[in-house]
Parts: C-alpha cells; sequence; structure tokens
C-alpha cells in the first residue's frame, strides 16, 4: 500500500507527504529527519491508503501544487479534530 497523509505538530501545523511506510515514515518527521519538519513533534491526523504508487503519488503532487484542494482537506481534517 502507498499512503498519502497528513500530519500535525505542536503549533497546529500541517504538513501533506507520501510514504510507502506510514509508521516508519512518521517516526522519521520525528526524529528530524525530514529537513521541512525538522524541529517539531508530529501526529499523523489523516491519511489516504491507495494499492498504486502512481495514483498517490499523483494525490500528494495535487494537493501540494493546488491551493484550494488543500485548504478543503485540512478544514476537513481540522473538523474532525475538534470533535
Amino acid at each position: 500500500m502507498y499512503y498519502v497523509y497528513v500530519i500535525k505538530n505542536e503549533t497546529d501545523e500541517f504538513y501533506t507527504g507520501f510514504s510507502a511506510n506510514l509508521e516508519k515514515r512518521v517516526i522519521d518527521h520525528n526524529a528530524g529527519r525530514n529537513e521541512s519538519t525538522k524541529g517539531h513533534q508530529w501526529k499523523l491526523v489523516y491519511y489516504e491508503a491507495y494499492v498504486s504508487e502512481c495514483y498517490a503519488r499523483e494525490r500528494e503532487r495535487v494537493l501540494k501544487q493546488n491551493r484550494r484542494m488543500k485548504t478543503l482537506l485540512l478544514n476537513r481534517v481540522k473538523e474532525s479534530l475538534s470533535y
């Protein structure tokens, strides 16, 4: 499986990424192995699973490049976290 995920840090910042090993990837973020997320503690708050790596990478690309789609997804995630 391949995953597109959203993680959230202690200052309520969000980061969107792609991985074939979701558990390891979150550990990597928390260990400072990603320059974009270094220095914070991250918690997985959302993910989508794909059988195809190609579809997962395309979804990540769309979310990172299309501000409107990313905003809609993050609003949905924030709303679900408020319950």
